[in-house]
């Protein structure tokens, strides 16, 4: 029988039945304290990790994940081609980590209206374009059907340059090219999309890449770029610079040299600004992990004081300190478990109420978003539970130290 483990749960428990001990308020402190603490972890740790998913997704859906331009390209939206070959395509896919490969044309242009005028980037997507994360920011109409044969030019326009140019679905806009000659195309909106990512909300205008290639002159097999999306975006980096090296290698029939770059390299700053998030996370963690940590100590001491005579006593009946000491470390594993039952329990919730009722609304000028994002994860979540017990029993084993300090002779006498 754990002896230790037994005297530990008689004081628990009758700690939780006598509330007129000095140490109740203490004790409900400290698991508040415990409590607040894990809540607010868990809270931060959802949402950052929330808010970097959001817009890494949102970079992502209109760029991919790795781009393959021409070397000669500048960084201008007006590419020099390349071919795109089904050999290209093939050596492409024939790469573990790659899941899909879709070809694009970019083209600069002015929208032109009957009382104003905006600059955009038109893209063209072909029938291999994953409309996944155009769908899911869609928020009238439907997307671009490749393959119509009618007359009609069919674009989707974000909600930004809509307001901006008092168009709505189905109105018709004229777009001007700066070129030699200077060319005009009309265009039939098919589709509003919104995803608050003002950056290329402002910019961006889908439509048909067979339109922009009789534009520019092309033959049938050149595009801008081909955009790649990989598997595994932990696997990325890796990805990327395999590619860059297989691709400098490979030379089209153009003649061209291939440039591959991540979605990292593309919008650096973005990324950056991302990475800086997690030294917030891992702030606010060591900050609640302190705070908590020392409201048990303070509830652990006052305990420990007030059982002053009960430590006399099993001292005089041959307990040693190191005993003595674990019945109070058991007794801060209760203490602390309950707590952090009440952490769990407040911070989920929260994060439950919010990722499917959006209480808590965000500017999305200034923060990208509309509401605070959550993302769920519930392997975060088991280590968050796991290291706020281990750090917080580590910091009890120094106050339980007090033990030694008592003797049975003064404190049996002890009141």
């Amino acid at each position: 029988m754990n002896t230790e483990l037994f005297i530990a749960k008689r004081i628990y428990k009758g700690d939780k039945k006598n509330e007129k001990r000095v140490s109740s308020p203490a004790i409900k402190i400290a698991i508040g304290g415990i409590a607040l603490g894990l809540a607010i972890m868990i809270a931060a740790v959802c949402i950052i990790i929330g808010f970097k998913k959001e817009i890494r997704e949102k970079v992502i859906g209109f760029g991919s994940h790795i781009q393959i331009t021409s070397f000669d390209s500048n960084n201008s939206y007006e590419h020099n081609p390349i071919a795109f070959s089904d050999t290209l395509k093939n050596m492409l896919l024939s790469n573990p980590e790659i899941a899909r490969v879709q070809k694009f044309i970019t083209k600069p242009g002015i929208i032109k209206t009957d009382e104003d005028f905006l600059g955009i980037v038109l893209k063209g997507i072909a029938g291999d374009y994953d409309w996944h994360f155009f769908k899911k920011n869609l928020i009238e109409g439907s997307i671009i059907n490749v393959n119509d044969t009618s007359d009609t030019n069919q674009a989707i326009i974000s909600q930004n340059i809509a307001q901006k140019l008092h168009l709505k679905l189905g109105d018709n806009f004229t777009t001007y090219f700066v070129q030699e000659p200077v060319r005009a195309r009309r265009f039939t909106i098919t589709g509003i999309y919104e995803t608050n990512f003002e950056d290329y909300d402002k910019l961006y205008v889908l439509t048909d890449a067979k339109i922009l290639s009789g534009l520019n002159g092309w033959e049938s097999d050149m595009v801008s770029g081909v955009e790649v999306l990989v598997k595994d975006y932990n696997k990325l980096d890796q990805a990327a610079q395999d590619l860059f090296f297989e691709m400098s290698s490979y030379k089209d029939r153009l003649g061209n040299r291939l440039y591959t770059r991540s979605i990292k390299e593309i919008n650096p700053m973005i990324f950056n600004w991302l990475s800086l998030l997690d030294m917030n996370v891992w702030v606010i963690l060591i900050l609640m992990i302190l705070v908590s940590g020392f409201t048990m100590i303070s509830g652990l001491l006052i305990i420990i004081l007030e059982r002053t005579n009960m430590i006399g006593m099993l001292k005089s009946m041959g307990a040693r300190d190191f005993s003595i000491r674990k019945v109070f470390l058991y007794l801060s594993a209760f203490l602390i478990g309950q707590g952090m039952l009440w952490g769990n329990i407040t911070g989920l919730a929260f994060c439950i109420l919010q990722k499917n009722f959006n209480i808590l609304k965000l500017n999305p000028a200034t923060y990208y978003l509309s509401a605070v994002p959550i993302d769920l994860n519930p392997w975060y979540m088991v280590l968050l539970n796991v290291g706020t017990l281990i750090v917080a029993l580590i910091m009890m084993i120094a106050p339980s130290y007090l033990v030694a300090k008592i003797t049975p002779a003064k404190s049996i006498r002890f009141e």
